[in-house]
């Protein structure tokens, strides 16, 4: 049948000249060899141009070359052998240990809170103090740091034998605890089945341990919120002394304050003589006023007499005598209050009242003080007979009915797809250094 070019018209609308038949070209059998080995560096490559048939021209016959066959090399075989030993060994292993030999873990949850309690006293009311005492750091921070440190280890191991309960598992070398090991191992083994998750925002704080057995993981989950309670109530304890010590302090310093303001008042009092130099300068100033007044009128009488009679009447000598007495009476008593001429006792007068303003102020600051000082003492002594910080259990420690532990199957995938990345890394990088040979 006649062969059309590729991009020509369609038959019906272009005439095709007709082509002869191609006689078929018989394979001749010693041109291609059954079996061909083609060294790569010894072929000649072909430099010939590459001609394309024009549209329409005969293509000719089609020869058609049989594909080298690949044979097995060495390379081949390393691959294989590595990704038997890397990947299929290590996995077969692992899955025969983790399901023959692992021992079922079985797990008990324990979920508290440190609560903290501020009830201010009638004294801290009236007063106005706040909270006797405060941390540096939250409690729950000091708690979750308490549960990994040595100390509660090495408690717990001494009360119920950590060493022996963790070692129970026969055979086991790899999740249970070799029996003759130190504190620090305890300790280190002690992170593997114990984990702790706090919630900063919540301050909630939720433990998990792991056992060979469910009354054991139970025992140390009772037995880690026995120890958290006692240290919170340790620490409870600690700081409520030290915050009744400290008002003790402070009460002692203000009551010999204001011991002291009362001796130096006493002892002003008998030196001057006077009770209230304050309330005696009013007295004083109430006498000049009166006797201010008294002039007034004795003037007022004089002048009156000096209009209606004669200036030589008997009655007007005494009256002018009164005026004089009473001026020089009411002089002393100003140069008493220190106002008018300066000197003399006016000016002591002055300098008593200044003192005794003074010592009245620091006898009132120190009044204050003192009070201040005494609700303090007596809050701190009324949170000191109560306990005002305590662990809030809202998960007791459970008790496991099936082992959930160790997850076999997520382990055992997380092994092997680590190990046939390995592998696989190593292929690529290889083939990739014997690419650029």
């Amino acid at each position: 049948m006649p062969i059309e070019p590729i991009g020509a018209a369609p038959a019906a609308a272009l005439p095709v000249k007709p082509v002869a038949a191609v006689p078929a070209v018989k394979p001749v059998a010693a041109a291609v060899p059954d079996k061909v080995n083609v060294d790569a560096s010894k072929a000649t490559p072909v430099t010939a141009p590459i001609t394309f048939a024009k549209p329409g021209a005969d293509p000719g016959p089609r020869i058609w070359t049989p594909a080298i066959p690949s044979r097995l090399r060495k390379r081949h075989v390393a691959l294989m052998a590595s990704f038997l030993a890397l990947v299929i060994l290590p996995g077969l292993i692992a899955s025969w240990y983790l399901y023959a030999r692992a021992e079922d873990q079985y797990s008990s949850t324990l979920g508290f809170s440190v609560q903290r309690e501020s009830m201010d006293s009638a004294f801290s009311l009236v007063s106005g103090l706040a909270s006797i005492s405060s941390s540096s750091s939250p409690d729950t921070d000091i708690i979750y740091r308490y549960i990994y440190s040595q100390s509660l280890v090495a408690e717990v191991d001494d009360q119920i034998d950590l060493r022996r309960i963790w070692s129970k598992a026969d055979g086991d070398f790899i999740f249970a605890y070799s029996e003759g090991g130190s504190i620090e191992d305890l300790v280190d083994y002690w992170g593997r089945m114990v984990k702790v998750h706090y919630d900063n925002a919540t301050r909630l704080i939720e433990v998990r341990v792991l056992a060979f057995t469910s009354e054991d993981a139970q025992q140390i989950a009772t037995l880690i919120f026995q120890k958290s309670a006692a240290m919170i109530n340790r620490l409870n304890d600690e700081a409520l002394a030290d915050a009744v010590n400290f008002t003790a302090g402070e009460l002692d310093k203000a009551r010999i304050g204001l011991i002291a303001s009362r001796q130096a008042m006493t002892t002003f009092r008998n030196i001057n003589q006077l009770v209230d130099p304050a309330a005696d300068a009013a007295a004083r100033m109430a006498l000049v006023g009166s006797l201010e007044q008294s002039v007034a009128e004795t003037r007022i009488e004089l002048d009156l007499l000096l209009e209606a009679l004669n200036a030589n009447d008997a009655r007007i000598p005494p009256l002018r005598r009164r005026i004089e007495v009473i001026k020089a009476q009411i002089q002393t008593e100003r140069a008493k209050l220190g106002v008018g001429s300066a000197g003399g006792e006016g000016s002591v007068m002055a300098d008593v009242v200044a003192d005794y303003e003074r010592l009245k102020v620091d006898q009132e600051f120190a009044e204050a003080a003192y009070q201040a000082a005494r609700a303090s003492h007596e809050t701190a002594l009324s949170e000191a007979q109560r306990q005002s910080r305590f662990l809030a259990a809202h998960i007791l420690p459970t008790k496991a009915e099936t082992a959930r532990d160790p997850k076999r199957f997520l382990m055992l995938s997380v092994l092997v797809s680590f190990l046939f990345l390995f592998w696989a890394t190593g292929a690529l990088i290889y083939y990739s250094l014997r690419d650029r040979r």
